[in-house]
């Protein structure tokens, strides 16, 4: 089902076609661009509340630069949607976040217009100061460098460090912070409450707009103007706005806070800003869900609710008539307060994703005991760490995909010192719609290199408990758990905790000839192709190892004294991960035998459903069989 766009939207095929229009039509634009991500969004799914918070300031930033000439990067991407329909995909929009479809982040080879791939969080200003230096360099002085960055991505380390290096270069940046005290959940810490005093501040907004007429038009002041203008800006600086003196001791120019959704004041404003050199900061306020009154009330809830009724607000939801398996990150909740109610030293961090993870039910339950820290991982590894030295037992829950940003904190930080930190990997394997800047391909490998650390991987939620309470265990050291999206395969999940020996494995089902070795839920996939075989009496083994490391050497001893052919299959990347440490056992061990890898390849791999994309690599249940039957029924050649 297509969605018509309305009158004055169905014209515009790139930006070149906005800038056609009048100004006075800019406010029917915003309107039919707003309706139009509504009808699309509650049909299709996606994202939802931050490209509604952005409509106005994506119409205008388009009307006034000269996209794509000019360079718009856009933080982490939830909120570029409105800028994906107006750069050209506005008829291809309903296959976004769809296998084979559009991307549902900014995508470089997918449109000239996407200046810079994106989906985690906090490089804007760092890509857009790499563009605008590189213009210097190649003398492009009249090419304008434009980061929209939110209140929320501007706590991580990583904006602070491009803000300090941006500061003193002359380069022609514009960062823009989209200020609507929300990344996913709400805003937290000092920097919050910084922003919400300049927001609020009496003696700074009476005199704002005053300021600005100084500021923003020094083009009228003739020769001087420079002079004049650093001049004002003393004083400014002296007096006037010490509430933004953060921006302004790293020698941005800082102006606002302006109306995010007043497009007329946005477009008047970014006009006056093309002609000021040097890096500057405007400071907008907008509202995240705005004009889509539900989306404004509950904005987590809104961020990404899937389909629902425009109309009535509901969410869509299926319905069935016998108990369902919970989400795995549910199970992780859950047992986190189960866990903390028995031991005192559990503790609970994650970065800016407590509703994501559901550590949310730990912080309703025990506030002094569970830690958003925002959007900061190396941070939230760091901070973990201390508080292992205290001899708490802090369990550290962090995509695997943002995981990665933390790398050098969990060697240097916990493993050098074997502090007991748990690292619970949400999001490992294939996200889904999210796409590859969300996939959790790589932990298994990138944690099975590292000193000190256990990597596990439960088959099932019964198992993710079972690993969490071990992790729990005095002395355990670092410890990973990882488990995917979505929902697991218990209805009846609540089961006894009970400690699992480390690097010990399960023997799921005994067989002739052929063993599948699986770690993590995919291993269901292994249960079902067992029972697919069976019918046809060809009994082969299957074995969920649970550990990439320790690997279980007693049980691979016996695969390999009795099985000939192997496969191994893994929800994460062929290169360094659990197969790979299959085949060093083998190798280390002198062992022969057929081994067939199945897992992510050495590629990118884009966006679909989970099943989708297992079947696309060949690890799904048919994939598995498949390989198991090419293994077994390989014919013989004659000689």
């Amino acid at each position: 089902m297509l969605i018509k766009p309305g009158k004055l939207l169905a014209t515009i095929h790139s930006p070149a076609d906005l800038r056609k229009l009048s100004q006075e039509q800019l406010l029917a634009v915003c309107q039919e661009l707003r309706q139009f991500i509504i009808d699309n969004v509650s049909i299709y799914g996606g994202h939802f509340g931050a490209s509604l918070g952005v409509v106005e300031l994506t119409v205008a930033l388009h009307y006034i630069f000269n996209t794509p000439y000019d360079q718009l990067v856009w933080d982490v991407g939830h909120q570029a949607y409105g800028h994906k329909i107006l750069t050209g995909r506005r008829d291809n929009f309903h296959t976004n976040r769809k296998y084979g479809g559009l991307s549902g982040f900014p995508k470089r080879k997918e449109s000239e217009y996407d200046t810079f791939g994106v989906g985690h969080s906090s490089t804007s200003i760092s890509a857009a100061l790499g563009m605008a230096v590189a213009s210097q360099y190649k003398n492009e002085l009249d090419r304008q460098h434009i980061a929209v960055i939110g209140d929320g991505a501007l706590t991580a380390g990583m904006a602070f460090e491009a803000l300090n290096h941006a500061g003193v270069t002359n380069a022609n940046l514009l960062v823009i912070l989209n200020d609507n005290c929300m990344s996913i959940d709400p805003n937290v810490g000092a920097l919050k409450e910084y922003l919400t005093d300049i927001t609020t501040s009496r003696t700074y907004n009476k005199l704002r707009d005053d300021i600005w007429n100084i500021l923003g038009k020094i083009s009228k002041f003739g020769p001087n103007a420079q002079a004049i203008a650093s001049k004002v800006e003393s004083g400014i600086k002296a007096t006037l706005l010490k509430q933004s003196n953060l921006f302004e001791s790293l020698k941005f120019r800082y102006f606002g806070p302006i109306d995010g959704h007043d497009i007329n004041h946005l477009v008047s404003v970014l006009h006056d800003l093309k002609d000021i050199p040097g890096p500057k900061l405007l400071h907008c306020l907008t509202v995240k869900g705005k004009g889509f009154a539900l989306a404004e009330k509950d904005q987590t809830k809104w961020h990404a609710p899937g389909t629902f009724d425009k109309i009535t607000g509901e969410i869509y939801k299926v319905h069935h008539d016998t108990p369902q398996p919970p989400k795995y990150q549910d199970v992780f909740g859950h047992t986190m307060v189960e866990l903390a109610q028995q031991n005192s030293k559990i503790m609970g961090v994650t970065p800016a994703m407590p509703s994501g993870c559901s550590l949310n039910i730990m912080m309703a339950a025990m506030p002094d005991r569970a830690f958003d820290v925002g959007i900061a991982e190396q941070h939230a590894v760091t901070f973990s760490a201390g508080l292992a030295t205290q001899g708490l037992i802090p369990f550290c829950n962090i995509y695997s995909t943002f995981m990665q940003r933390a790398y050098d904190q969990v060697i240097h930080d916990v493993a050098l010192q074997n502090l007991n930190v748990v690292f619970c990997l949400d999001r490992a394997g294939f996200a889904g719609a999210d796409g590859p800047t969300h996939h959790g391909c790589y932990d298994i490998a990138y944690m099975r290199c590292i000193p000190n650390m256990v990597v596990s991987s439960p088959m099932n939620e019964s198992e993710l408990r079972n690993l969490m309470f071990t992790a729990s265990q005095p002395d355990m050291g670092p410890f990973s758990i990882r488990y995917p999206r979505g929902e697991g395969v218990m209805p009846e999940w609540r089961t006894p905790l009970k400690k699992i020996a480390v690097g010990t494995g399960r023997v799921i089902q005994e067989g002739e000839e052929l063993a599948i070795l699986t770690i993590g839920p995919v291993g269901n996939y292994a249960v079902e192709v067992c029972l697919n075989l069976q019918k046809e009496n060809v009994k082969i083994g299957h074995f969920d190892m649970r550990f990439a490391k320790p690997l279980d050497e007693k049980l691979l001893h016996q695969i390999f004294q009795k099985y000939d052919k192997i496969v191994t299959v893994e929800d994460g990347c062929l290169q360094g991960g659990f197969g790979s440490a299959v085949l060093e056992f083998m190798a280390d061990h002198n062992y022969h035998a057929q081994v067939k890898r199945l897992g992510i390849p050495d590629a990118i791999i884009e966006h679909g459903s989970q099943l989708e994309l297992h079947r696309e690599c060949g690890f799904d249940s048919t994939g598995i069989e498949r390989t198991a039957r090419n293994l077994l029924f390989q014919a013989v050649s004659v000689a």
